[in-house]
Parts: structure tokens; sequence; C-alpha cells
């Protein structure tokens, strides 16, 4: 843990739930709970409860449930450190970690994404205010990129000097240099990395500027059309995505996301309206995209020229499809067009492309059947050769069964022989998958209501409560974890297996209006009834003794005289019961 465990607790008792809730979505108060649409996933009714009292939430319909800081990491798709600090900082907290090289290096990361943000502003003023940015803008504004486009984006301009932004920024050389922005010539002078190009900043999902493209003017001697930036300390190509910022709440919404090339390109959908579009930057797309883009989206879709990568890449879509459980599709474009030119030229092509895109595989196999005619026996047979080797590069059987008999409808060659062949395939890597423990439920509502108000009232009720009077196994191990932790539902969410969990998860946000002790009884009562039915058959005269005295004692449980003398005693004979202290 890099943050201080006592600034954890004191910004989970300062930051209120509902509150912070209240900043993505709008909440109604129900009973004790607060009720709204969930944020997660799309409902046309409410089921996303927040509970006051014991600071969770959770949907009912997806299963989304947790604290304020999960809350923040699933809304805003940050690590838990980030969840923390993105937190402390709306309210003002200043944070401790407890390891020295961890809280000096955020510093240090977060003081070279300042100078990051510093760069953005001072080429973006440049290109909007300077003289010698005319010919930039008059570029951009060809392009359709001026205006509120080059300020939504960022769009700047790096003017052609040797030192201008090392100087404007005022920041020391060694920085400038781990950042990308600057360095050291030959003559011992710093110079800007970047001079006479169009600037495109680089965010990460979270909005901070960690790296640049930048493109040169027509007319330029340059040979290099863009130049980005070098990997640095805050910035990874395989890990950023241009736009991805901007487009997160829209691919959300959608559950889809569009990649792109290049910054034209995402401009150009922005443009066009389509928003859920993002571009690697310099590279091509890597697993660790794929990672990235599955926590805000399931299906992806590639609106570039995919099938240029040839086999490779064909394989390693199919595994990370298997792997992340996505849906990678393509989009087809007309030819020679790019989603930046159509969305000047035709933005409604630009959005037909993306709604008819096609999955991988589909589009690979149309490339092929198109790619000859059809006017021969070999012809025939040699389309279907290629349709083939392209459709045994998945690793489903069951898809190259059904793309194998598109092929013999448009050759027209035997389905049963195309089938046979798809059926041998090719080996695909294997890619293992989690199975997904199933969720339990108890018929008994009272254990559930006792786990409930435990949360809420743990010193009113505990007391009277024992392992015994559980007969569903998943709220006994939740009443394990939550005796154990002395009522801390936090320390009880931390040791509890995966369906205790989600028992005490749904329980931290139940509304229930019950009295502790009165809901202990009948839990006590209901123990007491279940284990004597079960002994009927006893011949021990002692146990035949104490089970008599047990059924006396059930009736003193309505005597609010009797009532907490006779429940010890029943407790103390369920507990007997339990460790086979009565012998059947």
């Amino acid at each position: 843990m890099a943050i201080a465990e006592d600034d954890i607790e004191r910004l989970r008792d300062t930051v209120s739930l509902v509150d912070v809730v209240q900043g993505y979505l709008q909440l109604r108060r129900v009973g004790r709970n607060w009720v709204g649409l969930c944020p997660f996933h799309a409902e046309k009714s409410g089921s996303f409860n927040v509970r006051e009292e014991t600071k969770r939430y959770r949907c009912f319909g997806c299963g989304a449930s947790g604290d304020v800081f999960k809350f923040v990491q699933e809304i805003e798709h940050l690590d838990f450190v980030g969840a923390i600090e993105h937190l402390a900082n709306k309210v003002g907290m200043q944070l401790t970690y407890t390891s020295a090289g961890q809280g000096k290096d955020r510093q240090h990361r977060k003081r070279l994404i300042e100078v990051m943000n510093q760069a953005v502003e001072w080429y973006h003023e440049r290109l909007l205010t300077a003289p010698d940015a005319r010919p930039a803008r008059d570029y951009l504004r060809e392009r359709g990129l001026a205006g509120d486009v080059a300020r939504q984006f960022k769009l700047g301009w790096a003017p052609d000097d040797w030192d201008q932004l090392a100087k404007g920024l005022g920041t020391p050389i060694e920085v400038l240099q781990e950042v990308g922005l600057a360095f050291v010539n030959k003559r011992g002078r710093p110079q800007d990395s970047f001079r006479a190009r169009v600037m495109f900043p680089s965010f990460t999902d979270s909005g901070d500027a960690v790296a640049f493209g930048g493109r040169i003017l027509p007319g330029s001697t340059d040979p290099a059309k863009y130049k980005n930036s070098s990997e640095t300390t805050i910035y990874a190509k395989s890990k950023t995505l241009y736009g991805l910022n901007w487009a997160k709440a829209s691919v959300v919404a959608a559950d889809e996301v569009i990649v792109c090339e290049g910054y034209t390109d995402v401009i150009g959908f922005h443009r066009a309206g389509v928003t859920r579009a993002v571009a690697t930057c310099g590279t091509a797309l890597t697993e660790e995209h794929v990672r990235l883009l599955k926590r805000f989206a399931n299906k992806v879709v590639l609106a570039f020229d995919a099938d240029a990568a040839g086999q490779g890449a064909a394989e390693r879509f199919y595994e990370w499809e298997k792997r992340y459980e996505v849906q990678v599709s393509v989009a087809k474009f007309p030819a020679g067009k790019d989603p930046g030119e159509l969305a000047s030229s035709d933005p409604a092509a630009l959005v037909e492309a993306v709604t008819h895109a096609k999955p991988f595989l589909g589009f690979r196999l149309d490339r092929v059947l198109a790619s000859e005619q059809l006017t021969s026996p070999e012809s025939r047979s040699r389309i279907a050769s290629q349709a083939m080797s392209v459709i045994n590069e998945h690793p489903d059987k069951n898809v190259r069964t059904l793309y194998a008999g598109e092929v013999a409808s448009h050759t027209g060659i035997p389905v049963a022989d195309l089938v046979a062949v798809a059926a041998r395939g090719s080996r695909a890597p294997q890619v293992s998958q989690p199975t997904p423990r199933a969720s339990k439920a108890s018929s008994y509502a009272g254990e559930f209501v006792a786990i409930a108000l435990m949360i809420q009232e743990f010193n009113e009720i505990a007391s009277y409560l024992i392992e015994p009077l559980f007969s569903d196994e998943v709220y006994r191990r939740a009443f394990v974890a939550l005796t154990a932790s002395e009522g801390d539902l936090n320390a009880a969410l931390a040791s509890a297996d995966p369906d205790a969990r989600e028992a005490l998860e749904r329980a931290a946000v139940a509304d229930v209006d019950a009295k502790p002790i009165s809901e202990a009884m009948n839990l006590v009562a209901a123990a007491v009834r279940r284990e004597l039915a079960q002994r009927t058959k006893i011949t021990d005269p002692a146990a035949i003794q104490l089970d008599r005295a047990a059924r006396l004692r059930l009736e003193d449980l309505a005597d609010p005289r009797r009532a907490d003398e006779a429940c010890s005693e029943l407790l103390a004979w369920l507990e007997a019961v339990a460790i086979h202290e009565v012998v059947d």
C-alpha cells in the first residue's frame, strides 16, 4: 500500500458516498437507501442502491458493489491509489505515503505531468495567437480542424526556432529531457525537440498530458511527416490511446470503442458525431491496449486496414477475443478514404461504416472472396482454398464451420467438403478462462436479516448470535467473517470468500427495519426447532432430557421476563449439539 492506512480511513470517514455518487447520477431516497439508475449497465428502472449507514453501494441488476473507493475506481477507471488521490484532491486532503521511495516516485511523476500540461498550454496558445502560427492556422482551417475543434483537442504549434519552448516554460533542461520536450545539442545548449510542427497532445484516460505528436505543414522539407514523443517515465506507447480521455464516457455508454490509426482520424469521428474513437500512438494495436480497452467496453471496431498485417495479426486478435472476451469487428470505408477525410467529405459514410462493421474473420473472408472473378472451376477451387486458409486460422470449430458454409455458397463447392476442412482446422493457442462461481442464495430470509443487522448494529445483536443459527452455508461464512472482524465490514469483505462477500454486499445495502434482539430471538427459535426436528430418533435418556428442556425453553422466548435467560440456555444447547457434546 503506497498511502498511509490512517489517511485512507480518514478519507473514508470524510467523504460521503452519496455525495460522490450523486456527482455522476441522480439518486432518490427510498426508505433508508438512495436509489438510482446504475451507471455501470443500461437499465430503465433503478436497481442501484446506496446505503449511507454502511457506506456501501450495490446494483441488484448487474451485481456491481463496493465502497466509495471502488465506485471511483469503476466510474473513473482508476487503480486503487488513483481513486484515493482523486477523492483526496476533491476534498483538499494531503496524503502521506508509507514508502518514501513510492511517495517520491509519485511526486516526481506528478511534476513531470505538470510540465507536460504546461507545454500543452504553451503550444496551444502559440497556435491561437502567435503571428508565426498563421500558416498552421490556415492549414487546420482547410482540414476542418480550426476554431472549436482546435480548442477541444488542445492542438498547438511548435515554432520554427531553437529553444522557445525551453525558455518559455523555464523548466530545468533535465526535466524537459526526461519528458522528451528538449535535449542538449552539440553546442551544449538546450534545444526544443519539436519545431515547425502542428502539435497533437496525448493524454492518459484520466486526462494527464504525457506525449505529443507533431505534423509538418505542406511544403516542408522535413522527410518525417509525423514526429512522435519517445517513451518516457510517464509515457508508454503500448499503454496509451490517443483520445481515450475524451471518448471514454461515450465508449462506456455504447459498450463499443473505435480504434483508428491517427490523430486526425479520431478528430474526424468526433466531428461526425461519433465520439467513441481512439487511436494508437505510432504503434500497432497491442495486448496492453486491448486490456485497457476492456475496462471500458466489450466491443472493439477497427477503423483501419486490419488485414494488412496478415496471419500473425489475425491470430493475435482471435487470442485477445478469447482471453479478454471482446468482440473485434472491422469498419469498411470507401476505397482510398480514411476517417479524417470522410469527416469532411461524407460524414454519413463514416457513421455507416462503423454501424455495419463486420466481425474480423468475416471482413477478411469478404476480402478473399472479392479478390477474383469466378470464371472457371480452377478459379472457384483457388478462391475456396484461399478462403478456407483464412477461416482455419480461427480457433473455434463452430465458427469455422459456419463460415465454410458461406464459402460453399459463394464457390459452388459442396458444403460437406468444406465443412470437413473446417473441422480439421489448424491448432490455435488455447486460452484458459476462469470459471465464475455461481452466486448462492438462501430461502431463509431471517438469516439474511441477521447479517444485515450485524452490519448496521453489530453491538446490539452480535452477542445473541452463534454459528449454528445459520443453516445456509453462505450466510454462515458471512457471519464468521463479520464476527472475526468484530463488525468491521471492510475487514470482513477482505477475508470472506467470493460467495460470502456477495452476501455481505447485498446485506450492506439492504433496507432492514427490524429490532436486533427480536430478530435474534426469532433466529434462535428457528434454529432450535430445526435441530429438534432432526433429533426425533434420539434414544439416550440424558439427551432426551436436554431436548425436552430445549422445547420448554422455546416457549420462554416469547416472555420478556425470561427471554434473555432462555436465549442463553438455547444457544448453549445448540453449541453443545454442534460439537457433539450431546450424544445421539
